[in-house]
């Protein structure tokens, strides 16, 4: 299974790489977190690693860690606005669980 990025994700992932003048991707990862087990982890990438996994769809790339993969498989990374409000949001169809808060989650 891949992970992949929506047209709208993409196109704010480029602008923000663009500012940054540097940049090979978004890295997308996880880490025991919060009440539910797991929070994701979002970063530009500046290198891309031997072990890294990358999925590339509108002209960006999505980098994932080879540990991060069993819970990361078939997620989709998109990038909506609420109000004024912008954020990243995860569509991960392994996700059994929530916090109340959001901030985590449990597979």
């Amino acid at each position: 299974m891949s992970v992949t990025i929506t047209a709208t994700a993409a196109a704010h992932v480029q602008k923000c790489l663009q500012e940054r003048g540097k940049g090979e991707g978004l890295r997308l990862n996880i880490k025991p977190s919060g009440c539910s087990g797991f929070s994701y982890v979002l970063d530009f990438a500046d290198d891309i690693g031997s072990e890294d996994i990358v999925f590339e769809q509108h002209n960006v790339k999505v980098i994932v860690a080879p540990e991060a993969m069993d819970v990361l498989a078939g997620t989709e990374v998109d990038f909506v606005t609420k109000g004024l409000n912008s954020f990243f949001r995860f569509n991960n169809p392994n996700v059994k669980d929530e916090c109340g808060c959001g901030e985590s989650f449990n597979v």
